[in-house]
């Protein structure tokens, strides 16, 4: 945005700051069977967790494991009185907090999940599937909810919303709520209350601790969030519970669009047997990366259309709505409103929120390099799978080719080309050519070092395939000649020897600059290329989203491996190819190469023959860029939302804030200048899900504005 900088934002306060909402899934200590001491433990944790959402777990005020203790008015009674009192003690608080407990409604038991928030009741939600099969024997005490149950139940002199169709509107948050096995049948309540615009999950539970369950447990968490595109929190009961047949382990986890973002400790996984202290796991889930997900995901919005349901809208703030249908646009368009307008003005009508500090840490981890995993082992595993789909695709359009067809590549010593030669002789090698049909032509030119040159010629022999040393120089003169161009005020004189200008070219200043310089260089280069067989291109992703090429020069192929690589992983691939020739002289030569600093070596190199063109001194480091492109790829975020996971994020590099800021308009004005080139890249695997194919995932005019973004 023209002339905007972060600090112009900084006294926006809104309901959830950039979208962030925080949820707490605590597990309190229990005593089985005692509503008033439960009814202590439970303030005191609500006391600590600083959230807008607190979520406790099922039958938190008297313990899930009272057996035929249910059955008693006694306990009955005294839960519903703890029940108030603590409704109570919730005045004046921001949370919206999430209890269980059990309620007589209509003469009959159930297990449900009591919404309240600042000393009011919003809604009841009963549980829809109870378990009685192995362990579990609940339907000898509840009755689980159905079409006969009444709209409305009364406590403490309070007509209070109940039903499985309630939906808590929290501006931009939309909460629906399950209890335990809801989540383990074959259609959870959850997947219909998302499909009518929840998009916080909130799960009460009671799950025991057996072999294997954690995981099993951790799966249906984390695939629920992604099937429903939302935000899902899961509050489990700890070993306060009785041990009589049964060890609870408090396993508590959040999950975001198919991502674990946190989860507490657990009996069997670091928690001290019979610990019984409170527990708990905390984070903030974005809600505009799950707006953004929902609007991009058509599937997501054919499944409203086959699924008609409709739902109670139950204000956090104000008093229920009427009926929500999921084949409403009005409904769908409000809930995308909302989501859209977080950076907005949107300001909390409730005095507790009015109140709320502004909250400038933030609660999950930014991870600085979202295309390269930080485990060595995950990063391995990506590392092969991604050289598996480059191969496979280049080894489909090999095969389409005539017979005796050369493989053309451009090889320079630098990463680029290191990685798509590397694919080639893969590629070749699978379909059962020999490497003679690739041929490598190193072409130096004016910018060329030593050192690049003896990396490219060294690696073309190192994979055996056939070399081509083209000095460009001279093509490059005849071409400056042809078209009247004196390099950096240089006269071109039919006298003057390639030495000579090479070596006032190499006695430039450092800030100098010719732009027809460079791209005649890269031009005669392809045009060398094109006249040798079926170019294979090399130029990554990264380069794409900055333009960084030349026009119908290295920016035309006719196929590319690595048009869907980003940068920062190009280095990665290269140095895992390395790791499965260790010991040898070619793994040496791919460290060489990974080691060298990145640049399209197109101006002179210095006096002492070193490298004087940085591409990451003129454009940014690549680690930045690749930040900022995969939050505006991925998720569509703001230029303001990404300064902001910046600021959070441990990059590398120590960047201030205000080179952060100046690198991110370099991005966005570099990126939307040259959609053109992107507009017409050649054929190329995708192998993430941020990919800039305009025939695929990403299609922009060539003239869009970046002012708003």
């Amino acid at each position: 945005m023209a002339g905007r900088r972060r600090d112009q934002f900084a006294s926006e306060a809104v309901l959830f700051p950039h979208g962030f909402l925080r949820i707490c899934a605590a597990t309190p200590r229990v005593e089985v069977a005692n509503p008033f001491a439960n009814l202590e433990h439970l303030c005191d944790t609500l006391t600590r967790a600083e959230a807008d959402i607190v979520l406790l777990p099922e039958l938190c005020l008297t313990g899930y494991t009272c057996g035929d203790l249910f059955l008693t008015d006694s306990l009955l009674t005294a839960a519903k009185e703890a029940l108030k009192q603590f409704v109570s003690r919730t005045r004046g608080q921001h949370a919206l907090v999430v209890i269980g407990l059990p309620l007589v409604v209509k003469d009959v038991l159930m297990n449900v999940a009591v919404v309240v928030r600042n000393g009011r009741i919003l809604g009841i939600v009963p549980k829809s599937y109870l378990p009685t099969y192995h362990e579990f024997y609940e339907s000898r005490h509840f009755q689980a909810a159905g079409a006969t149950d009444p709209h409305h139940v009364e406590i403490g002199h309070q007509a209070v919303p109940f039903g499985t169709d309630l939906l808590f509107d929290w501006g931009p948050a939309v909460i629906g709520i399950e209890i335990c096995e809801d989540l383990w049948g074959p259609v959870p309540p959850s997947s219909l209350a998302s499909l009518a615009g929840a998009n916080v999950l909130l799960n009460l539970s009671s799950s025991n601790e057996t072999i294997g369950k954690a995981d099993w447990r951790r799966n249906l968490v984390r695939v629920q969030s992604g099937r429903c595109l939302a935000a899902y929190a899961y509050a489990s009961s700890g070993a306060g519970e009785s041990t009589s047949d049964l060890v609870f382990g408090g396993h508590s986890m959040i999950a975001e669009n198919g991502r674990l973002l946190g989860e507490s400790r657990r009996i069997g996984d670091g928690l001290v047997p019979g610990y019984v202290e409170a527990a708990g796991v905390t984070c903030d889930v974005d809600l505009q990366h799950l707006a953004r997900e929902r609007r991009a995901v058509g599937t997501f919005a054919d499944a409203k259309a086959k699924n008609h349901s409709e739902y109670r809208s139950i204000s956090v703030n104000g008093d229920s709505h009427g009926p929500l249908s999921v084949t409403a646009a009005s409904v769908e368009q409000a809930v995308l409103s909302r989501s859209d307008n977080l950076d907005g003005d949107l300001k909390s009508q409730n005095a507790c929120d009015d109140e709320l500090a502004p909250r400038n840490e933030l609660l999950r981890f930014i991870d600085p390099h979202p295309f390269v995993p930080s485990n060595v082992k995950e990063l391995d595993a990506r590392c092969s799978e991604i050289l598996a789909i480059q191969v496979a695709g280049l080894a489909k359009r090999l095969k389409r080719l005539p017979q005796n067809t050369t493989l053309s590549i451009g090889v320079s010593g630098g990463l680029d080309s290191t990685l798509a030669l590397i694919v080639a002789v893969q590629a070749c090698d699978a379909i059962g050519w020999t490497r003679e049909r690739i041929l490598a032509l190193v072409m130096p030119g004016f910018g060329t070092t030593e050192h690049t040159r003896v990396s490219a010629e060294r690696l073309v022999a190192e994979l055996g395939v056939r070399l081509d040393c083209v000095d460009i120089r001279s093509q490059c003169l005849e071409a400056f000649r042809a078209i009247g161009h004196c390099p950096f005020g240089i006269e071109l004189s039919s006298s003057i020897k390639m030495d000579a200008l090479q070596d006032r070219l190499t006695q430039l200043p450092d800030d100098a600059a010719d732009l027809v310089f460079e791209n005649v260089q890269a031009r005669i280069r392809t045009m060398l290329l094109m006249t040798r067989g079926f170019v294979l291109g090399t130029g990554d992703m990264s380069e794409q989203a900055l333009g960084w090429s030349t026009y119908n020069a290295d920016h035309m192929s006719m196929y590319n491996v690595n048009t869907s690589v980003p940068k920062t992983l190009v280095r990665f691939l290269v140095r895992h190819f390395a790791s499965r020739h260790d010991g040898s002289s070619l793994a040496d030569v791919l460290h060489r190469i990974a080691d060298t600093p990145i640049s399209p070596e197109l101006l002179p190199p210095t006096e002492s023959g070193e490298i004087r063109q940085s591409t990451e001194s003129a454009v940014g480091p690549y680690e930045l860029h690749d930040f900022f492109l995969y939050h505006f790829i991925r998720h569509g975020f703001s230029k303001r939302k990404i300064l902001f996971l910046a600021s959070k994020a441990q990059f590398d590099g120590e960047y201030s804030a205000d080179f952060i800021a100046d690198t991110i308009d370099v991005f966005f004005k570099r990126f939307f200048s040259n959609q053109f080139k992107r507009n017409c890249v050649p054929d190329g695997p995708k192998i993430g899900t941020v990919s800039l194919s305009p025939r695929g995932d990403w299609r922009m005019p060539s003239d869009a504005d970046s002012d708003c973004f």
